[in-house]
């Protein structure tokens, strides 16, 4: 039996993203997730929200511009 789709408001959306009502509406307008209206409701699916997390997952080793260069760091080895 296939399981149903789970709806979320945005209002639960945003909260479980940590972030404001007025940067997920930007996510959705930049078609950064997808979301859907029902009347004058807007929706969620959850599968859609938990990709939208899963693609904004930091691999190691890429946030080397947050780190200054090393002072006196050998250039030549």
């Amino acid at each position: 039996m296939a399981e149903g789709i789970r709806w979320l408001s945005t209002k639960e959306a945003s909260s479980r993203l940590g972030v404001t009502l007025r940067s997920l509406y930007r996510f959705i307008d930049e078609g950064a997730i997808s979301a859907y209206r029902f009347g004058r409701v807007i929706r969620l699916m959850e599968r859609d929200l938990d990709a939208f997390i899963e693609s904004r997952r930091i691999e190691p080793g890429t946030l080397e511009h947050l780190y200054p260069a090393r002072k006196g760091a050998a250039k030549d080895g």
